[in-house]
């Protein structure tokens, strides 16, 4: 059994990885032909001298992908020089806020560099700006780009190979969430993130808002008391689940430009389908984590700072399963936390569509729901705002001791430029979030609880669940 703790990246190698050392060097001797260099590019006044900047490859170039790389292209400290994708150009990516719209717009390396050129072409006069490098195979990109850092936005499967590789050489790395594919991949990047001392930062940009840090300075303020239970509720998603139990049966062509070899990665071979890729992956058990991975590090984050969680002592759910293949859509999963940091025991619940949680008895009627919900002993806080309306008016307020953030993307280049680790680092936070919300989807295929001994990696009441710690990964 090839498991991924003794795999660091493991995939099929394309044709493209194969280029000739001539033909690398004369892409790179086209990007350069400037015939006027203006001095914003030299460095002055206002500006960064290229040599000061932090150089970034973007690998993963969907919908979220070029949410990334708009954002960075907007910081003067950030020189973007190479993106990466399996996919040459295609269209049906989705993402939530897409600067450029939504299904009608075109993702994969070749779009990605033209936003990349065009930007650098408007931000500096010229006409034309050609040295933004794109490769098919990531493991081309980190053998012939020195860049100081990485962005990871491919699908959840092939999150920690590529972090992996790109620690292996010392490069900061963004990560989309969830930082890996199984809980024994989070904590192996975890330590390598340790071990490396790289800047890292997990794609749940929630963590950076201002509302992430009202609700943590009113728990620590006393205002609700000792938090005993923590609701969270999610509803139906966008996007419509898959209609079939297990694969579907038509095997069409794989689309022009898409090496699917490469899109398929540490995950068991099978034909292309337009049902996994270019966005619908998530739902398929061989390549997401499912509506929990999702989401949950997104939610969970300002819960886990909130009430200093760590290791849930266990775990179980209740799911409505769809087949074999596919994570169910509806389920509810409960963790318990023991005492820690002189906080008492808490019980965390995940509703998912299909589940709801008890009314708060604090909760006017005809006031709707927001998630997270905090009950503790003195009273509730829904979202980061304490109910009834009356008790949140007549409260004075949390004095304001936690550090504002930047923005999710600065705090990550910030970190990446011997600044302060960023609010998701993989070691101080993200890589033990990540573990909890993929235990609830093993929970799920075990129907059962299960007690979780942390530190020792290790389901203690069902040796049978352990294998689902791991995965196999294709060589």
């Amino acid at each position: 059994m090839n498991r991924f703790k003794r795999q660091t990246g493991l995939v099929p190698v394309s044709n493209s990885y194969r280029n000739s050392r001539r033909h690398f060097l004369g892409m790179m001797g086209a990007a350069t032909a400037f015939s006027i260099v203006p001095r914003s590019v030299l460095g002055g006044q206002n500006h960064i001298a290229p040599s000061s900047k932090t150089t970034l490859a973007c690998i993963g170039m969907g919908g979220q992908g070029h949410v990334d790389l708009y954002n960075f292209l907007q910081l003067g400290e950030v020189q973007v020089i190479a993106v990466c994708d399996v996919n040459r150009k295609g269209g049906g990516y989705i993402s939530w806020d897409w600067m450029q719209g939504k299904e009608q717009k075109l993702g994969g390396r070749e779009p990605a560099k033209h936003l990349v050129d065009k930007h650098y072409a408007q931000q500096r006069g010229i006409g034309k700006f050609n040295a933004c490098q794109m490769y098919a195979d990531y493991r081309e990109l980190l053998a012939q780009e020195d860049v100081d850092a990485v962005v990871i936005a491919t699908p959840d499967h092939t999150h920690a190979v590529v972090a992996m590789a790109a620690m292996a050489k010392r490069k900061h790395v963004y990560c989309e969430k969830p930082l890996a594919y199984t809980v024994a991949e989070a904590r192996q990047v975890t330590e390598a993130a340790r071990k490396a001392g790289v800047a890292t930062q997990l794609g749940n940009q929630g963590q950076a808002s201002e509302e992430a840090r009202l609700t943590q300075e009113i728990i620590l303020d006393g205002a609700i008391g000792d938090v005993r239970e923590v609701h969270v509720v999610l509803g139906p998603r966008f996007w419509d689940p898959p209609v079939w139990g297990g694969r579907p049966p038509e095997t069409p062509p794989v689309p022009h430009g898409l090496d699917w070899n490469l899109w398929l990665g540490p995950a068991p071979v099978r034909p292309y389908h337009p049902a996994y890729h270019p966005w619908r992956w998530r739902d398929w058990k061989d390549f997401g984590t499912g509506p929990l991975g999702d989401m949950g590090c997104h939610v969970l984050s300002t819960v886990f700072k909130s009430l200093k969680l760590r290791y849930p002592a266990s775990v179980e759910a209740t799911c409505a399963e769809i087949g074999p293949e596919v994570y169910p859509r509806s389920f509810k999963v409960i963790y318990e936390f023991a005492a820690r940091n002189g906080m008492p025991p808490v019980t965390l619940t995940w509703h998912d569509s299909g589940f709801a949680p008890p009314r708060p008895k604090d909760l006017e009627p005809g006031r709707s729901l927001q998630s997270p919900i905090y009950i503790g002993d003195k009273g509730t806080l829904m979202n980061y705002l304490l109910i009834p309306e009356s008790k949140r008016k007549a409260y004075r307020g949390a004095p304001k001791v936690l550090p504002r953030s930047p923005g999710q993307y600065q705090e990550w280049i910030n970190a990446c430029r011997g600044g302060e680790p960023a609010g998701s680092d993989f070691v101080r936070h993200s890589g033990l979030l990540t573990e909890t919300p993929l235990l609830g989807n093993i929970a799920m295929r075990m129907g059962a609880k299960l007690l979780w001994d942390g530190p020792a990696l290790r389901i203690t009441n069902h040796d049978s669940a352990n294998q689902f710690l791991y995965r196999e990964c294709r060589i």
